[in-house]
């Protein structure tokens, strides 16, 4: 056991901690001191939870195999840039955005018809929720022998797991318009497109990017957990698989810092999205996201 690492992981955390409770609770006049703050917090303590996991690891003398130091990830990572960067061009660019896109804009389309036609309605959307039902583990292997070993049966698998949750969102998107206001449409003689147009989709607009959001990150995991199951020599989910069977934890971590932050930027910029398209939303207006 190294003790003195491992003390001064915990006196760091414990200080941290304790700076981290005074500025979330400091209003300072300054508006761009108030934002500083608010990002520095969630920033100070993903800072201290790394310092503390390398205090534990390099204190106890955890294996690597087992669990490693984030200094021994960020080695690997930055000495890996070429394979990881080709893995993420395979998975990411090409699986998960290819996927996202066809499986929510096939989940807004179906809902609109659905919307539209109560035949649709009793018909179509039990089978929607049947498909949200098909594991991921079940379906991934299909998807390979049907559309091959390629991209292409990652982005069936990512369409299967987002046309559910925007199907849902749409549809209960397009009901959050009232009676009154539907009323007051019809009063201006508006047609069933107008008024779907005009009213209920700008209404339906929160629902429809909280559908987004779910999505862009079950795109992700739909597309990693499907290069498990065949793939060419290249992917995240590939890559993860084979580094287990050899023992090479550090670059098993090193992917999934990789996705992780993929997954994260590419929720904010959904969500960054949302606040410009919704800026009249009461939740926008009061400056949560």
């Amino acid at each position: 056991m190294n003790l003195p690492i491992l003390v001064g992981a915990i006196v760091f955390w414990l200080a941290a901690w304790a700076f981290n409770e005074w500025l979330v609770r400091q209003r300072f006049q300054s508006e761009a001191a108030n934002r500083a703050a608010h990002f520095a917090v969630p920033v100070l303590f993903g800072i201290t939870l790394l310092v503390l996991w390398e205090g534990i690891v390099r204190g106890f003398s955890v294996p690597s195999v087992l669990l490693p130091a984030p200094s021994m990830i960020w080695l690997r990572l930055i000495n890996s840039v070429p394979t990881l960067a080709a893995d993420f061009r395979q998975t990411f660019l090409k699986a998960v955005l290819t996927g996202y896109a066809l499986g929510c804009g096939l989940g807004f389309v179906v809902a609109i018809l659905i919307d539209r036609s109560p035949f649709l309605q009793k018909g179509l959307l039990p089978l929607g929720n049947f498909v949200s039902a098909l594991p991921v583990i079940g379906v991934a292997p299909i998807m390979v022998m049907w559309f091959g070993f390629d991209w292409q049966s990652k982005v069936a698998v990512v369409v299967i797991m987002t046309f559910f949750p925007m199907l849902v969102n749409t549809i209960a998107g397009l009901a959050a318009s009232s009676h009154m206001e539907r009323d007051l449409m019809r009063t201006y003689a508006a047609s069933w497109w107008q008024t779907l147009i005009k009213l209920r989709l700008p209404a339906a607009w929160p629902f429809i990017f909280n559908a987004l959001k779910i999505n862009s990150t079950l795109a992700l995991v739909g597309a990693i957990v499907a290069e498990f199951f065949g793939t060419p020599i290249v992917g995240m989910g590939f890559r993860i698989s084979t580094e287990v069977g050899r023992m090479n934890v550090d670059m098993v971590w090193a992917e999934i810092a990789v996705a992780a932050v993929a997954g994260s930027a590419f929720y904010g910029v959904v969500a960054l999205i949302e606040r410009a398209v919704t800026f009249w939303h009461p939740s926008i207006r009061g400056g949560r996201a």
